[in-house]
């Protein structure tokens, strides 16, 4: 099939949105499944970690293919929740468009704001489904000023929906102008016909709104609509998939997946506006310092994103990427060029959620899965021996929280360190490490939520024994004053004389800030070999503050000086001088512990919004506003993250189990002692 025929999407959205059960939809209508799966049941088929569907929520990025109109569509249902945002961060990176899907009584909520960032960090065009039209409260022009006055959007609707709430029967499609109905219980016939009188000068009305949008875009446009001509719903199309691509605007559909009302035309709409591999620029990577190109063309020198690693218990890892240029069939080489080593394609997957379908061969704008790597990563770009090139890796956020966990019994030390190495590969947002001074085992992970889930994982699935304690905040350090300080290097190690001088100076930089780096040593005095030993040796002490060992950010590390010996100095004396400088440095400056402070936002029944406000107010939270959703009132408080351990409890107690609230690190402040 021509690459042109090819979508590869992601469904991505703030919790509970309806992403898995859209998803569901799409694979029923086009065939792939014959039973709708349903999430609050458990059943759900994209969902098939019994820890998803124990909680009826979506831990993994699932993946899967179905065929619509003589396309294949290949779709990656990603989490909504903010504790497994890597899972979006590394889809999104591989992706061609996406359909994000906001609630028509939430709006644009805190996680879908996240996601949207993430799509346009990755320039990935998007279409806008408004789900739930049959919720009491639905309001889709909430979710469409959000989108104008939160995402800075520019929604344009190619439907209007007819009803809402419980009279939500359909919708009206304002390129054809014609209305679409579902009588069937199962969503599968649509009755097409004429607009019903009461709604057709409300339907002109936003045609004209949809064709003023476009005839900014397009002069065909621009001149039939001045002309009041008909506009051919040929060219509608042809301008909205132009405007879509380029980012100019983003179509906007509606609908009620869980009522199966409004899923085919956001199918038609994933193959007539989201962009085929094709339609997108080449994409760019680099090799022995120059910038290398790569068109998604079978012809072209193979090259591979690897994505995503999923590991199982008594089962094969699966190494998922995406194919961007060439072929590459069962037995052939590959480089990987982070380790230079060469491996052979053993097993090649397409994937239905976690079933696995093996095939011959991959190629350009391929999502796939591979069995038999064996030293690989996410990140690794994958390549053609004799045409190297390094794509971009994704790039994870920091853990905010740790938990110690120590094994049962002795005999249970080194699996359960075999089995954290086998989830930190999988995960790259689980770091683990060892106390050097307690000898524990410290899981740190991006949530309450996280560290069960993998703690879940390693007892259940890999049959590991242990103990887990109590979550603890992952604090950083910073500096409050700007200082400078040198060392001197000189000893003799192996019989060989050792000297390097260096001199630095750290500036406190705004809040928010990584820790950055800048080189002022006049050219020729250091080498250039040198100058890199002292940024990286700089950068990696940073990563232990001297106030209480975490890492230290908002701070700015400055090379003011050194001195080189072409006899004695070397690489050695260079990292030892610059961390005793660097860390003489951050003992001057004041430093200061800083806590991390969540953005949360708490849903309520209005009955209990005094109770759960002064709850977040006990918990040292700040109130930055209450807003009406629907029956249920949604808050909004800063509060640092130590504060809201065990919070789900509370929460639960205070609303009658009809409370949930979700979080996100919004930024980082002085502990106040």
């Amino acid at each position: 099939m021509s690459i042109t025929r090819l979508r590869n999407i992601g469904v991505i959205a703030h919790i509970d949105a309806g992403k898995t059960t859209t998803t569901e939809r799409i694979l029923y209508y086009t065939g792939k499944i014959h039973r709708m799966g349903e999430v609050d049941q458990g059943s759900a088929q994209m969902d098939w970690m019994p820890q998803e569907q124990q909680r009826g929520i979506t831990i993994t990025s699932a993946a899967t293919s179905c065929a619509w109109k003589d396309h294949i569509i290949n779709i990656i249902d990603t989490p909504g929740h903010v504790d497994f945002t890597a899972e979006v961060e590394r889809s999104l990176r591989v992706l061609d468009g996406a359909v994000v899907i906001f609630c028509a009584v939430a709006g644009v909520q805190p996680q879908s704001e996240k996601v949207w960032r993430q799509a346009e960090k990755y320039g990935v065009p998007r279409l806008v489904f408004i789900n739930k039209m049959d919720r009491l409260g639905a309001d889709p022009n909430k979710a469409l000023k959000g989108m104008e006055q939160v995402l800075g959007a520019v929604p344009i609707s190619i439907q209007i929906p007819v009803g809402s709430e419980s009279g939500f029967s359909g919708v009206i499609d304002l390129i054809k102008m014609e209305s679409l109905k579902w009588s069937d219980p199962e969503g599968g016939e649509i009755a097409r016909g004429s607009i019903p009188e009461e709604l057709l000068e409300t339907a002109r009305s936003e045609r004209d709104r949809m064709l003023e949008i476009l005839a900014e875009q397009d002069d065909r446009i621009m001149s039939l609509y001045l002309e009041e001509r008909e506009v051919p719903a040929e060219l509608v199309r042809e301008v909205i998939r132009t405007g879509t691509i380029k980012g100019s605007f983003v179509p906007v559909l509606y609908g009620s997946s869980l009522k199966n009302k409004g899923v085919q035309p956001l199918l038609d709409a994933v193959i007539d506006f989201l962009p085929s591999p094709e339609d997108l620029p080449p994409v760019k990577g680099a090799w022995d310092q120059q910038t290398v190109t790569r068109v998604p063309d079978a012809e072209e020198p193979f090259s591979a994103l690897l994505f995503k690693v999923m590991a199982f218990a008594g089962r094969p890892t699966l190494f998922y990427v995406r194919v961007y240029s060439g072929r590459c069939s069962l037995g052939d080489k590959v480089l990987n060029t982070r380790t230079g080593k060469t491996e052979r394609v053993m097993k090649i997957m397409r994937m239905h959620a976690n079933r696995r379908e093996e095939i011959r061969q991959m190629s350009a704008g391929d999502i796939l899965a591979l069995v038999g790597l064996r030293d690989a990563r996410t990140g690794d770009t994958l390549s053609d021996p004799a045409q190297p090139v390094v794509f971009e890796e994704p790039v994870f956020p920091q853990p905010v929280i740790f938990v110690a966990i120590e094994p049962k019994s002795v005999k249970d030390q080194e699996r359960l360190m075999n089995v954290l190495g086998i989830l930190a590969e999988e995960d790259p947002t689980f770091q683990v490490r060892v106390d050097e001074e307690t000898g524990q085992v410290i899981l740190s992970g991006m949530g309450e939520l996280h560290l069960d889930v993998l703690a879940e994982r390693l007892f259940a699935e890999f049959n590991v024994q242990g103990r887990v304690g109590n979550p603890q905040v992952s604090y950083r350090e910073t500096v409050t004053k700007s200082v400078s300080a040198s060392d001197r290097f000189a000893r003799e190690i192996a019989g060989k004389d050792q000297e390097a001088v260096v001199t630095l100076r750290v500036e406190p930089v705004p809040m928010g800030g990584a820790v950055q780096y800048e080189d002022r040593v006049a050219d020729g005095k250091i080498p250039p070999e040198m100058r890199q030993t002292i940024r990286e040796a700089a950068l990696e002490a940073a990563a232990s503050g001297v106030k209480a060992g975490y890492p230290v950010i908002d701070m700015k590390i400055i090379l003011i000086d050194g001195e080189y010996h072409p006899d004695r100095s070397t690489d050695m004396a260079f990292k030892a001088a610059t961390s005793n400088a660097l860390n003489q440095c951050l003992r001057d400056a004041n430093p200061v512990l800083l806590e991390p402070i969540m953005s949360v936002q708490v849903e309520t029944p209005e009955d209990f919004t005094g109770e759960v406000m002064g709850s977040l107010t006990h918990r040292r939270g700040t109130i930055e506003g209450v807003e009406k959703q629907g029956q249920m009132e949604v808050i909004s408080a800063k509060i640092p993250l130590i504060e809201m351990f065990g919070y789900t409890t509370n929460l639960r107690s205070l609303t009658q189990g009809r409370g949930t609230f979700t979080m996100e690190l919004a930024h980082y402040r002085e502990v106040l002692e």
